[in-house]
């Protein structure tokens, strides 16, 4: 912002005048097109109060036409109108290098994030605008994988000038769209296989439903859902922990007005789901092995069964390098395991998904630690998921941090969910974020040997056994970065155990 004579000129930078928004409008007097024109959506219901003070402060900077309130009108509707007017306008220079130079800004969680994401990607725009997104939810996978933090941020005009210089500088980066398919047969007992969201469908699964009769997806006497996401697809007891928070959240809103009350709650759910002890609470019927029979495409498109130990209880496949507030489960593997298993970097633009395994919390907790990491399963550009008969009526699935209960069929067929590449959509990134591109120069295509490794291998650490490790060592210390949420984390976790699991290694100095 320094090389701006006043603030004003500073934020024509992102304005868009009313006429190039709605055909209603007349043409205002020429100026200089903005070097970086943004179209503002915001979730006012995300972040407590957060985002409704939001919407007022970029309206105070901005023209109030060019930011949305996601809570009153649709991103599909909003993005509809606007560009069949720019298409209007084709011959209006300035509307022409508004079009070009588009970007978009989107404040709330990871589904309000994965929705903007999916209505963009619907659209099929020749040029599509890339996104900022604002982290305002609770877990900001999506923010902080592309270097816009993932605290809840100010809402004051400082606060907003600074994220806008921020987008002006940001980068453009590519990553990869992943297609899911769900398919099971009509169940003779006449019961629903429908998704059960809590209470009600949630956006990142604008896409997730049942396909029309002239869909080419479409097959007689089956259900078939399509969806999409961008950042992880998961199944097992974290989707179950985050379905029970987000029913919690909808039905006793007033309780959740912060980030920090949020991940508390999450935290206390994780323990009274019994994610913390799930030898004991949790059904072994419910385990992935016992649950599914997974399978990945080999490099030349034939499929292959990948092996799932008996003792995992949820699988993460990952897009990005960001996890349940920011974590990292792939990890960095050693040259060796590179070498020995074929694993590359993983890019968020080089259309392979990382699969990993996590057996209860205690494994998810070693992610606080240096080089911690799940257990790596695979690298794939597809991956398929085949429920049977007879080990649950239903389980849980989460696609950018929405969860939904998925209802299972009790007769001989199988549900099958899929998951496959399918194209790009365009990030704004800064230039320091985690996220990295195979086709940037500056990102190794190899690990460096220069780089730490963690050298444990995955299966190393027995179940159990994670509870007793957690901070016996250097190895386990947990980054001065995260220590503060961290000592909250693990003071609710004992507190509640105790209550919980009456475990008399709990209380012991």
């Amino acid at each position: 912002m320094d090389k701006y004579n006043t603030l004003s000129d500073f934020l024509k930078e992102f304005y868009i005048p009313t006429y190039v928004l709605s055909p209603e409008e007349e043409e205002e007097e020429a100026v200089p097109p903005p070097a970086s024109p943004v179209l503002v959506f915001i979730n006012s219901k995300s972040g407590g109060q957060l985002g409704g003070e939001l919407i007022l402060t970029y309206r105070s900077l901005l023209n109030h036409s060019q930011v949305f309130d996601l809570d009153q009108e649709t991103p599909d509707k909003v993005l509809r109108r606007i560009y069949l007017n720019l298409e209007r306008l084709k011959d209006d220079d300035f509307a022409r290098q508004i079009r070009e130079k588009l970007k978009i800004i989107v404040a709330g969680g990871d589904g309000t994030a994965g929705w903007l994401l999916g209505v963009v990607c619907d659209l099929k725009l020749s040029h599509p605008p890339p996104i900022a997104t604002v982290p305002l939810g609770t877990g900001n996978n999506l923010p902080f994988a592309f270097g816009w933090g993932k605290k809840n941020p100010g809402t004051d005009r400082t606060a907003v000038e600074l994220f806008l210089d921020q987008v002006l500088k940001a980068k453009e980066m590519k990553i990869d769209n992943w297609h899911i398919l769900m398919r099971m047969k009509t169940p003779k007992e006449g019961g629903s296989c429908d998704p059960v969201a809590p209470l009600e469908l949630p956006h990142s699964l604008h896409a997730f439903h049942r396909v029309s009769p002239t869909d080419e997806l479409n097959k007689e006497g089956c259900h078939t859902f399509r969806g999409g996401f961008w950042n992880y697809f998961s199944l097992g007891m974290d989707a179950q922990i985050s379905y029970a928070f987000h029913s919690e959240r909808k039905l006793h809103p007033e309780k959740f007005k912060n980030q920090l009350v949020n991940q508390s709650t999450y935290v206390k759910l994780g323990c009274t789901q019994g994610w913390f002890c799930a030898s004991l609470f949790h059904p072994a019927s419910r385990n992935i092995a016992q649950l599914a029979k997974v399978k990945i495409a080999t490099r030349n498109g034939q499929w292959q069964d990948l092996h799932i130990p008996h003792s995992i209880r949820s699988i993460v496949c990952l897009n990005l390098p960001s996890f349940s507030g920011g974590l990292n489960p792939w990890g960095t593997p050693n040259p060796r395991k590179q070498r020995d298993r074929g694993l590359t970097p993983p890019f968020v633009d080089d259309g392979l998904i990382e699969v990993v395994g996590f057996r209860n919390a205690w494994h998810g907790l070693v992610l606080l630690a240096p080089n911690g990491h799940g257990t790596r399963l695979a690298q794939a550009n597809r991956i398929r998921f085949e429920f049977h008969k007879g080990a649950t009526d239903h389980t849980f699935m989460r696609m950018d941090g929405e969860p939904w209960k998925q209802p299972l069929p009790l007769d001989d067929e199988t549900v099958m969910v899929e998951i496959s590449h399918l194209g790009q959509v365009n990030m704004l990134a800064t230039h320091d974020c985690r996220s990295r591109s195979m086709f940037d120069p500056s990102t190794p295509r190899h690990y460096d040997a220069a780089e730490e490794y963690d050298d444990n291998e995955d299966e190393s650490v027995a179940e159990g056994e994670e509870f007793r490790k957690f901070g016996a060592a250097d190895t386990f210390k947990i980054p001065d970065e995260q220590r503060d949420f961290s000592l909250l984390f693990n003071a609710h976790v004992l507190q509640q155990l105790a209550g919980q699991c009456n475990l008399d290694v709990l209380t012991e100095k």
